[in-house]
């Protein structure tokens, strides 16, 4: 079997951030985020790198973190852009917002080419994240049974604001997931989380130990095909309602086979604290905790040095 491959969605634009947050260093030697992923994935036992940009940041992307990784990971290139849509649709007049993470994956559908797992480029999952979705996805699994790695959602906040989470509800054993609905300002609490959707009117509590999806999936193939078919109806539906900003996002396509009985999602469970940068506050403490792991032995100064 092919060596499972690393999916990395590098294409948006951190609206919240305020920049190409990607392309941030962490750490003194220039490195970024996506350098930690890449390094724990291709340690873990990853094969090839495909990473979603826009067009016009490819060359950007090769001329450094390219350059810093050389011939350690394979890593080739797919084009997130809005233009990719089924036949029959177009690019609403005024529309600028790219069409979802699922789209993303979508368009890097011609690169893949093995069990897959998908990952944001601007959040720090922790090595052993890699290692419990690398084995799923070298496990004898049926076909429509997908991989999700589970945060604790206390594990996964920021003091600098709210963010958005992937709320999960699982079965009686907390081995599979019934659905996955995303929560886009969540913030923390004594012994928890709380959410709100009426802007701060009411609150609902998370208690610690919730599990939550930091868009950390695992697939075989066949999910590229069912993102594709899936398209059009949700175009269908949702550009009437909400032309300018209606996104199609990872999350859907999984919670869709699994109402229809079609395919399942394994949860698997993972103590790492996530690390990212939503807002521009946060750097120092992704800074100083990449420093931490650093001086606990668990990474070496520079990644990519013999």
């Amino acid at each position: 079997m092919n060596k499972p491959q690393l999916v990395i969605m590098a294409a948006g634009l951190g609206s919240r951030y305020g920049g190409l947050k990607q392309m941030d260093p962490v750490d003194p030697q220039g490195q970024w985020i996506i350098d930690y992923s890449i390094f724990d994935a291709v340690r873990a036992g990853f094969g090839q790198v495909v990473l979603i940009v826009k067009p016009e940041n490819e060359q950007l992307f090769r001329d450094t973190l390219g350059k810093r990784i050389g011939k350690k990971a394979d890593i080739i290139f797919a084009h997130q852009t809005p233009d990719v849509l089924p036949d029959g649709f177009s690019i609403p007049e005024g529309r600028v917002k790219p069409w979802g993470t699922a789209h993303a994956v979508l368009c890097a559908k011609d690169k893949i080419h093995a069990p897959f797992a998908v990952i944001n480029a601007d959040d720090f999952y922790g090595a052993q994240a890699y290692q419990v979705m690398y084995d799923f996805l070298t496990g004898d699994h049926p076909q429509y049974e997908s991989a999700m790695v589970g945060y604790q959602v206390e594990n996964t906040l920021t003091e600098n604001g709210s963010v958005a989470r992937g709320v999960c509800a699982m079965d009686e054993k907390g081995e599979y997931l019934t659905g996955v609905v995303e929560r886009t300002r969540i913030e923390p609490r004594d012994g928890g989380a709380a959410y709100t959707e009426d802007e701060g009117k009411t609150y609902t509590f998370l208690p610690a130990g919730t599990v939550v999806s930091m868009n950390f999936w695992g697939f075989k193939p066949v999910i590229l095909t069912e993102i594709e078919n899936r398209f059009a109806p949700f175009l269908a539906e949702n550009l009437p309602q909400n032309p300018l900003k209606c996104e199609y996002f990872l999350p859907l396509i999984p919670n869709q086979l699994i109402n229809e009985g079609k395919g399942s999602v394994r949860v698997l469970p993972t103590g790492e604290k996530w690390h990212g940068v939503t807002y521009h506050d946060d750097m120092p403490g992704v800074k100083a905790s990449i420093q931490r792991m650093k001086d606990e032995g668990k990474y070496p100064a520079c990644l990519w040095e013999d």
